[in-house]
């Protein structure tokens, strides 16, 4: 696996690479030996944070973790993109398709993880609104996003929260 590593506001020791790879070589059975992977240190607000990015074919795994401790960091991050390739492996088995950046061994080893289950279904009227309103009533229910009907559209809009105290809004595209 070849490792892009680099430091936002920290500077990423020998012993930092050290660990992340070695971290992360430990799920080397699952990818070729040309697979990617993006590694991001961090500092914000006195929190030790790490981002690990793998670009795939149709899709990416990503996990970012932070704490306290950058060490402990790596490791919830390694057990997160560990989770999620197992998930992917899945979803490919399932749909049959070329593992073309799994090992061939790995694809065809069974796992056990458990399937998507839903546990609540919610049914609600859709009231018409602009998305500044939507907004409001997000944040009054104090939910990250709002499902609302566009009043200027006459479309099924969604508002959410962003990092930083930002609001999203998501519209269709037909």
């Amino acid at each position: 696996m070849r490792y892009i590593i680099i430091g936002k506001n920290i500077e990423v020791t020998e012993a930092l690479k050290n660990t992340v790879e070695k971290k992360i070589d430990r799920l080397s059975k699952y990818f070729t030996d040309n697979t990617e992977i993006h590694v991001t240190f961090g500092v914000e607000k006195d929190r030790q944070k790490i981002e690990v990015t793998i670009p795939m074919k149709g899709s990416i795994i990503r996990a970012e973790q932070s704490s306290d401790d950058m060490y402990v960091s790596i490791d919830l991050v390694v057990d997160i993109i560990e989770r999620q390739v197992r998930k992917y492996k899945n979803k490919l088995v399932q749909q049959k398709q070329a593992g073309g950046f799994f090992q061939p061994s790995f694809v065809e080893e069974e796992t056990d993880d458990e399937e998507i289950k839903i546990f609540r279904s919610k049914q609600f009227a859709i009231k018409p609104m602009d998305p500044e309103e939507a907004c409001l009533q997000m944040e009054m229910l104090g939910h990250d996003f709002y499902v609302f009907r566009n009043v200027e559209t006459d479309e099924v809009n969604v508002v959410y929260k962003r990092k930083g105290h930002t609001y999203g809004l998501i519209e269709p595209e037909y």
